[in-house]
């Protein structure tokens, strides 16, 4: 796969803090001084190095603590990247965006690594640079293979080179894969008649695991979107699964439908509008989201983390 004339998008690779916020603050300065608009999208204890860095400058970028923003891969694009990109149409763009950190679960890296592909098919031809820091001392090695397949240019202290393994539809296709069985879960089969009863089930289980009365709702909207599907999309019926797995709740839709679009649910649209917004909801609302998808057979895994708290816009 050629590389996109307009759209760019590096993988920085760092040792250490000193490596990191000077590769940053470079590629942040460079932006200010073309006239970019600049965002830096990284967790929150990076945004403070950034910060003390740029001093003065920092007034002129918009910082994001992707640890909260960015907990589900699948709400990286429309709520933090697109979001920023599509405030500013007519100019070239400058964003660093982290998604992955040490300490992101093994559940969460086969999302990470889709997002990373999906980020160059979803801004394919446009006027933006995004640069993305790995941690080359504390990731796993497959990590770091997988970034050299996600990002057309690699960049470490030695300077900058082509990726010759850039191949990010493949990266696409190997991670969506069969998910996990669970060890224990309490399911039901739904069609029109009973859709409300798999709400209900997700809603019950999230209330014994005393989670929030706003968030148990987010739960309900989010089986009541994925449900939706099933009955437009996936043959009219579907199996919804829920259980926990410690703190965290689980639910999962599976029906006769296939997607695929790989960037459904992650075009920023405000999901208080009018209409559904479906797999969009379910991304901005779950704190993490896996799919596997075939013909003839969809599975949309929600996670939903009592401790975790919800991005603010």
């Amino acid at each position: 796969m050629l590389a996109d004339p307009h759209f760019a998008h590096p993988a920085l690779f760092y040792r250490g803090d000193r490596e990191y916020v000077l590769a940053i603050s470079a590629f942040v300065r460079e932006g200010l001084a073309l006239g970019e608009p600049v965002a830096v999208a990284v967790p929150a204890p990076h945004l403070d190095l950034i910060e003390d860095e740029l001093g003065t400058q920092v007034r002129g970028v918009r910082l994001v603590d992707m640890a909260m923003a960015g907990r589900n891969p699948g709400r990286i694009i429309p709520a933090v990247l697109r979001d920023f990109a599509d405030r500013h149409p007519e100019q070239r763009v400058r964003i660093v965006g982290e998604p992955i950190w040490p300490g992101r679960s093994e559940a969460e890296l086969p999302a990470c690594a889709q997002h990373e592909a999906l980020i160059n098919l979803a801004f394919a031809g446009r006027d933006v640079t995004i640069m993305c820091p790995y941690d080359a001392e504390r990731l796993p090695p497959s990590v770091l293979d997988e970034a050299e397949r996600t990002h057309p240019v690699l960049m470490d202290k030695s300077g900058t080179r082509e990726s010759f393994a850039f191949a990010p539809e493949l990266v696409i296709e190997q991670n969506n894969r069969p998910l996990s069985e669970p060890l224990d879960a309490v399911s039901l089969d739904f069609d029109t008649r009973n859709l409300a009863g798999a709400r209900e089930l997700a809603a019950g289980q999230a209330a014994t695991m005393a989670f929030s009365p706003a968030r148990i709702d987010d739960i309900r909207l989010v089986v009541a979107e994925l449900g939706a599907n099933s009955l437009d999309h996936g043959g009219g019926q579907g199996r919804i699964r829920v259980w926990d797995e410690g703190t965290t709740l689980v639910c999962e839709v599976t029906d006769g439908g296939h997607i695929t679009d790989p960037l459904v649910g992650r075009s920023p649209v405000d999901p208080r509008s009018a209409g559904s917004r479906g797999l969009l909801i379910v991304n901005l609302l779950s704190d993490l989201v896996r799919i596997y998808t075939k013909s003839g057979s969809t599975t949309v895994r929600t996670y939903f983390d009592l401790a975790a708290g919800m991005p603010h816009a």
